[in-house]
């Protein structure tokens, strides 16, 4: 019962539109599948393997989320929306991470054994995330939505793009739990705006006037005029 209490308790904490005990009941299928998980893990572990995922399956007709009844989950963790949701069958999550809906934890392996993640307490995975591999993501870590991650990430950071990208790296107090909204880096447009300014700085020493490509956007803003040039004004 400690688990089905502390469940409901992450939701209630982690997100703002849960407005009583009652609705997360109903109305979360990332609770439901949670629950469902925990089921079929029992059985798992009781020797009723085939059971135990054909109960996973009911599980995930249901609610979209699909959790192999071997992985190991704590409690306080938090499915948020949930669908296309996969977790495989040697991952395991500390208590407190957050997964949002199409992430993957999953493998890159055929062999037996350990071949997926392991997410550290306070991991929080964006949506459509891919975390790949016997990896470890580190406590209080976030990866960014649609980031593709094969290697082990350090605790207290953000890691965003394909292949992930470690671009911040803060105290783990610094990343509560509830601390899921703050934008992360855009790994590429930083790099494409220093490109351009470093191409505007050659091209004003040997011209001595800016070129006719665009330009580098000030204060991270683009603008129309940043792609026009006087040269092709008539």
């Amino acid at each position: 019962m400690t688990h089905f209490r502390e469940d409901v308790r992450a939701v209630l904490e982690r997100d703002p539109a849960a407005r009583s005990k009652l609705e997360v009941f109903l109305a979360y299928p990332g609770l439901h599948a949670l629950w469902g998980y925990r089921f079929a893990h029992w059985l798992w572990n009781h020797r009723m393997k085939t059971l135990g995922r054909w109960w996973s399956h009911v599980t995930r007709f249901f609610t979209g989320i699909e959790i192999h009844p071997g992985a190991e989950i704590a409690d306080c963790v938090f499915i948020d929306h949930g669908m296309g949701v996969v977790v495989g069958e040697t991952t395991e999550i500390a208590r407190g991470c957050t997964l949002y809906q199409g992430c993957t934890l999953g493998g890159t392996s055929l062999e037996k054994g350990k071949r997926h993640p392991t997410l550290e307490e306070n991991v929080v995975v964006g949506a459509g995330a891919k975390i790949l591999g016997p990896i470890t993501i580190g406590a209080n870590a976030r990866i960014g939505a649609n980031s593709v991650v094969l290697h082990d990430v350090p605790p207290g950071t953000v890691v965003v793009g394909v292949p992930g990208q470690v671009v911040t790296r803060k105290k783990p107090e610094a990343l509560p739990v509830t601390d899921i909204e703050n934008e992360s880096p855009d790994a590429v447009g930083e790099t494409l705006v220093s490109l351009l300014q470093r191409v505007e700085v050659l091209e004003q020493t040997t011209t001595g006037h800016r070129g006719a490509g665009p330009h580098a956007p000030d204060h991270g803003v683009w603008r129309g005029e940043d792609f026009i040039h006087e040269d092709f004004v008539i």
